[in-house]
């Protein structure tokens, strides 16, 4: 046997692919880090589902090489649209417009047909025409539905045969509904109707709302109190399939922008016949609920009829009064209105505080615009005493709604927020373990547990951070006819019955009281009663939907008040950490923006999941979420909502052999000298 021949079989007998060249497959080489962690997930339920493509994109027209494309103002969206149709792209050159994808491609390329000319880019009244077109929100209601509103307002007709009738199927103690003065744009139709015009409901909003859904009233009863909540009775105009219903239930809920709002029935029902206006008659929905002196709901009952409000007050305007600076407009009312309210809401306030809720404390933005669509200021929303008492009575008024279909019928479209998954529950107790905090098993979870968190933590350095991971461990509130209860509420059972001008959930919650109480014929049918799990899914996608599209709008006009400070520098916290950089919220305004590694301090930095940070591994500089920080604005993009930040550094300058020190692995990453882009 040759030299040769004993070779070939060693090599064959020690690693079969070695004849052909190829490594072991146990020996497979390592590759080079190149700044970017990689984290598999470790359960399907850590995978994050894909962002759905939208039927519109919104861009400007541009004129590239290869042909005419479109520039997105969606920073999520990457992909390079090529327009079809290059004689109108030529005369829209510059604009500001919509586009319908197009499900077939050129060369390769996702192509776009242009569908609305938004006009100028530079106009700040197109910023909310971006988010409602992105996001696909319906804004044009269709002729048939305004036609059918405008029906209903000519129409004026009451019959004064109605008798009051409560929900439990008896007669009223109240007089006869009366008829309506000439002229009011009011019918009511129903046979089981109630005179509440005598009660001094008062509605209660910001300045600049127009569609008063509900009112309130109390009164002291005994040692507890006797609560009244008023809700616009939509559900007597907007008739199951009729093409009001049809539109109300493609949008979902009504969109609120800075400068304008989308709602979800036409003016002539929201501003106009279904809003509470203060010495008006209205058709209603009324709920009597009686607490107990420790807040508890003895019983209640809901009625339907007609009501008046005696004022239109806004949350300012009660809280002044109460803290002893009435106006004209409240005077009057503070005795036998704006004390008992508060009274009952101090009662229920009690009653919250035993069943232990989650409180969480995050600042929310409120921006103002000019008439000329500028931004004029932006500043945090302040939290009143007002604001909470409206906010406890809605609540009893959305348990008491559940509770009467739950009983009645078995058949209501629940508000359910689940508790935080296994998964994410790991994420918060692994952070909450690096300060020293400790986090009870999933299976003893309660909110009462996490506000008690949040109270150890006010006034401290990591108060901010823990509000913040403690928000992102949560589960998105849904609809469902499947009831597992209110996490955050720490209810057994929760709906949404007072906003039905706004919320299509609320409307069908109206037409479930009104069947399984009796209250008129134009109930749930059974048609909806079989789909209610279908319309849970369809308007929690719409209620996303919309979410979306109303940060996107706030981003783009806080980018546009900024604009013109880039270079200022700010205050703010870290409200994001990432692979490739941080994520800051500036103090004053609440705008958020990006710190890309290059714009970092020079490190090497490494993602610390557990701690919430970025951790420098050669200088041991740390950024960590909710961090005080102070950054350079460089970069706004009014089109886009992006803003771009330099961190600065307070610490004394390094030595300059320190500074020259090469990372472990001899030099930045590639992805650390990167620039990200706004776009």
């Amino acid at each position: 046997m040759t030299k040769n021949m004993i070779r070939k079989k060693k090599l064959k007998t020690k690693n079969p692919n070695a004849q052909r060249g190829k490594r072991p497959p146990n020996k497979k080489p390592q590759k080079k880090f190149r700044g970017r962690i990689k984290h598999k997930p470790e359960s399907k339920e850590e995978t994050k589902k894909a962002r759905p493509l939208p039927e519109t994109v919104v861009g400007i027209v541009t004129k590239e090489r290869f042909g005419w494309s479109l520039k997105l103002t969606d920073r999520r969206d990457k992909t390079d649209y090529l327009i079809r149709g290059p004689a109108k792209a030529k005369e829209m050159a510059g604009t500001l417009v919509a586009a319908k994808l197009l499900k077939s491609t050129k060369k390769g390329r996702e192509e776009v047909e242009i569908t609305h000319d938004l006009g100028k880019p530079d106009d700040p009244r197109n910023i909310s025409l971006i988010a409602i077109h992105g996001n696909d929100v319906p804004y044009l209601f269709p002729k048939e539905v305004i036609e059918e509103a405008e029906n209903l307002k000519k129409e004026n007709k009451w019959d004064s045969r109605l008798r009051g009738n409560d929900s439990e199927g008896t007669k009223s103690k109240t007089k006869p509904v009366t008829p309506a003065k000439a002229g009011a744009p009011f019918n009511v139709s129903t046979k089981n109707q109630t005179d509440l015009r005598d009660i001094p409901f008062v509605t209660i909003d910001g300045p600049d709302s127009q569609d008063f859904d509900d009112a309130v009233f109390a009164e002291k009863d005994g040692k507890g109190w006797h609560v009244m909540i008023a809700i616009a009775d939509v559900a007597h105009y907007v008739r199951a399939g009729g093409a009001l219903d049809r539109e109300a239930y493609l949008r979902g809920n009504s969109t609120y922008f800075p400068d304008r709002v989308v709602p979800m029935l036409p003016e002539t029902l929201s501003n106009d016949l279904c809003s509470l206006r203060p010495n008006e008659d209205r058709a209603c929905m009324a709920v009597h609920i009686w607490l107990n002196a420790a807040g508890e709901m003895k019983r209640w009952k809901f009625v339907r009829g007609v009501m008046k409000s005696k004022a239109r007050l806004t949350y300012e305007q009660v809280q002044a009064a109460k803290d002893g600076d009435p106006d004209e407009t409240t005077k009057p009312l503070i005795k036998d209105v704006i004390e008992p309210l508060y009274g009952a809401y101090a009662c229920l306030t009690k009653a919250r505080l035993k069943r232990g809720t989650l409180e969480l404390d995050l600042p929310e933005r409120k921006v103002e615009i000019a008439k000329n669509g500028t931004v004029k200021s932006i500043s945090v929303r302040e939290r009143l005493d007002s604001h909470r008492l409206i906010e406890e009575l809605m609540i009893a008024a959305n348990v008491a709604a559940a509770a009467q279909l739950e009983g009645k019928s078995g058949t209501c479209l629940y508000r359910v927020h689940d508790k935080p998954t296994e998964m994410k529950l790991d994420g918060l107790r692994d952070f909450l373990d690096t300060i020293g905090i400790s986090l009870v098993p999933a299976r003893q979870l309660h909110p009462r547990l996490l506000t008690q968190i949040l109270e150890n933590v006010a006034g401290s350095d990591h108060a901010q951070i823990v509000n913040e991971v403690v928000l992102r461990a949560q589960t998105k509130a849904t609809y469902t006819p499947d009831n597992i209860g209110h996490f955050g509420l720490a209810l057994a059972k929760y709906a949404h019955f007072t906003s039905p001008i706004r919320r299509y959930a609320d409307l069908i919650v109206h037409r479930g009281l009104i069947r399984a109480c009796k209250l008129g014929d134009d109930g749930l049918t059974d048609h909806d009663s079989e789909k209610l799990e279908e319309i849970g899914e369809h308007i929690s996608a719409t209620e996303r939907r919309s979410a979306t599209a109303e940060r996107e709008a706030t981003d783009r006009f806080t980018a546009l008040f900024l604009e013109n400070r880039v270079g200022n520098v700010f205050t703010g916290r870290v409200s994001g950490v990432a692979r490739f950089g941080l994520f800051v919220r500036l103090d004053e305004t609440g705008a958020d923006g990006i710190v890309p590694f290059h714009s970092l301090p020079r490190d090497y930095y490494e993602l610390n999941e557990k701690l919430q940070a970025l951790v420098g591994q050669r200088k041991g500089k740390s950024y960590q979420l909710a961090q005080p920080v102070k950054v350079r604005l460089d970069e706004t993009d009014r089109l886009t909502g992006g803003m771009r930040f330099t961190i600065l550094e307070n610490e004394e300058k390094t030595d300059k052999k320190d500074t020259k020190k090469k990372s472990p692995q001899g030099k930045r990453p590639p992805c650390a000298r990167r620039k990200r882009s706004l776009k």
